[in-house]
């Protein structure tokens, strides 16, 4: 099969040949548009209250914790990264 023979319906069969992806997987990507407001209200609080950005950066996993959110490293990573460069 050359590299120009490919179309949509070829791509099709192709994906439908794929074994689901786990239920994890699925559950996660579904709570990621959530989890991401949540980080975009955090810093946006950050950046309108210094005292509130002081308690968030001393213990940023309390501070997710109070929020609902499990601190798991990524989005730790992420929340500092925002904060960082803000």
């Amino acid at each position: 099969m050359s590299a120009h023979s490919w179309n949509e319906e070829r791509l099709a069969e192709l994906l439908a040949l794929l074994k689901p992806p786990p239920q994890g997987w699925v559950e996660a990507a579904a709570q990621l548009p959530a989890l991401r407001a949540m980080l975009e209200d955090l810093v946006a609080r950050a950046e309108r209250d210094a005292e509130f950005r002081a308690a968030l950066v001393a213990d940023l996993e309390a501070a997710l914790a109070r929020e609902g959110v499990e601190p798991t490293r990524r989005v730790l990573d992420e929340l500092r990264a925002r904060l960082e460069t803000d």
